[in-house]
């Protein structure tokens, strides 16, 4: 008779199964000791300060050292709730090493960071730094791309401001129904119980309408201003336009040897021209006054009116008629009012545009930011400055796709001393232009020069790097790490959370290098 098949002994009874120190609890190269590495490497002063200033009565709080950490390798894992947080400092191995064996509940967590958000945003570059030091950023060829990510409120919480004309209109009406009823109620009951005895007080019903009421005009008076704002920027444009247009066509006949004949005409175009610069900055005065004037009603501080420094993420274009007042469709969320419809993958929702530019050599972000304009053209300049500023260095080459191409772009590039790779126009799916060879025509114009210099060997090979740099960031972030959507509201705390995602990114890219660089010495030594 054959023996019964035994088991590895199993005593979940058992007072002891761990070994005496944590460091033995996980694998000497796990990703939470070379965190806790990093405590005497980053500086966690604009975190650490402002926590050590608080009154010291009371009960003591958490490291925020501790905090940081526990927050930086959630977010590595994709660990982002702060229930799901504090559920894995009880359960999960790695998270009680990580803690001291501490489990901060999720409310502290929450508030960790709302409270610390700007302060971990600035570890962004601090992480970046520690890559450039470790050799996995040179700049040599960069990605900029972008991606749509919902935001944590629903596009059937937005109103359109026709919508909210019409309900305001009708809230009105109702309200004025409701008084009067109210009205003929407090007559009945002064004749039963007497004058002042009983009274109503003020029905729900009405109470609930007031509120709703306030809030709708709100919004719509919100609305307006930033789309007021909006048509004001447009206009400051234009006139900027208009005056280099003057500008050009003087320093053009101050240089040209002409007849009186063409000198008479270049005077009259000048004339023209001066008129229509003069209308342009009239209205652009007068459309600033009125954007000002909207964002007072709305009690809010007027958007973009004065110039932006060159990294500044761009606002949001609202649709607006040429007075500066909503379309009928215009839309404004109230979960979250910074949020805009977007198109991702032939879906729509409510979200925001991120953006990020990659590093070839080992997709390092170099640069992020957020914004709720959906066109992707706007978002070069300030992504290429962000880049510069956060490495210190210029990227010799940088490749994007058709939604960024503009002559002005391209020129932005240029004069920064990037080469620029920018695809002007889409292609059907699988196939790609043929090759051209020979010299670029002189004679084209920037739209036609770029997609010549595409076409040629050298262009098609630099370009078609681009998808295997940047796109498989985003797939790691969101499918790999679970980013379906933000959990915060409003366009700063996003910008901070996406700077956060992106930070973890890189850390784990860092880990992963320099575990494989010890494996390879490892290797060779032994």
């Amino acid at each position: 008779m054959h023996k019964p098949k035994t088991f590895r002994p199993w005593q979940p009874g058992q007072t002891s199964l761990l070994p005496p120190s944590p460091r033995e609890w996980l694998s000497e190269d796990h990703q939470v000791y070379f965190l806790l590495d990093l405590v005497d490497v980053l500086d966690l002063s604009a975190i650490v300060i402002p926590a050590q200033a608080k009154d010291p009565r009371g009960e003591k709080g958490f490291d925020p050292r501790m905090l940081t950490l526990l927050l930086l390798y959630a977010y590595c894992v994709g660990t982002v709730s702060s229930r799901k947080i504090e559920r894995a400092c009880y359960e999960d191995l790695a998270f009680r090493v990580l803690t001291g064996n501490q489990q901060p509940d999720h409310s502290r967590i929450s508030e960790f960071r709302r409270r610390n958000l700007e302060a971990l945003s600035e570890l962004f570059v601090q992480i970046l730094r520690l890559c450039q030091e470790a050799g996995m950023v040179s700049l040599g060829h960069v990605a900029l791309d972008g991606t749509k990510v919902q935001a944590n409120a629903s596009k059937h919480k937005a109103m359109s401001h026709e919508r909210m004309l019409k309900a305001e209109a009708q809230l009105e009406k109702e309200i004025r129904e409701l008084l009067r009823k109210a009205e003929i109620l407090d007559a009945q009951e002064d004749g039963k119980y007497g004058k002042g005895k009983l009274g109503s007080d003020l029905p729900k019903e009405l109470q609930r309408r007031q509120d709703r009421l306030e809030a709708i005009s709100r919004a719509r008076k919100a609305l307006e201003a930033e789309t007021a704002a909006a048509a004001a920027r447009d206009r400051a444009k234009q006139a900027a336009a208009a005056e280099a247009a003057l500008a050009e066509a003087v320093a053009a006949n101050t240089n040209a040897d002409d007849t009186d004949a063409d000198a008479a005409a270049d005077a009259s175009e000048q004339q023209k021209l001066r008129e229509k610069a003069v209308k342009a900055k009239e209205k652009a005065e007068a459309a600033r006054e009125l954007a000002i004037e909207r964002a007072n009603e709305a009690g809010l501080e007027p958007q973009g009116l004065d110039p932006q420094p060159a990294d500044a993420m761009p606002y949001r274009g609202l649709a607006h008629r040429a007075d500066g007042s909503p379309t009928a469709k215009t839309q404004r969320n109230f979960t979250d009012p910074d949020s805009h419809i977007v198109k991702s993958d032939g879906n729509v929702l409510q979200g925001y545009n991120c953006q990020a530019v990659v590093d070839a050599d080992h997709q390092v972000i170099v640069a992020m930011g957020v914004s709720n304009q959906p066109p992707d053209v706007e978002h070069l300049v300030p992504m290429l400055e962000r880049t510069i500023t956060n490495t210190s260095q210029v990227p010799k080459t940088l490749t994007a796709d058709a939604g960024y191409w503009s002559e002005d772009n391209a020129a932005a590039c240029e004069q920064r001393g990037v080469d620029p790779h920018i695809a002007t126009g889409r292609l059907p799916h699988g196939q790609p232009p043929p090759p051209i060879f020979g010299p670029i025509p002189k004679d084209l114009d920037a739209k036609g020069r770029m997609a010549r210099k595409l076409r040629k060997k050298e262009g098609r090979e630099i370009y078609a790097k681009r998808k295997t740099i940047v796109e498989p960031v985003f797939g790691q972030t969101k499918e790999g790490r679970g980013l379906r959507r933000f959990l915060l509201r409003g366009l700063e705390k996003v910008n901070g959370e996406w700077l956060l995602w992106g930070t973890t990114h890189n850390l784990n890219k860092l880990w992963r290098f320099l575990k494989q660089q010890r494996l390879q010495q490892a290797m060779a030594t032994g």
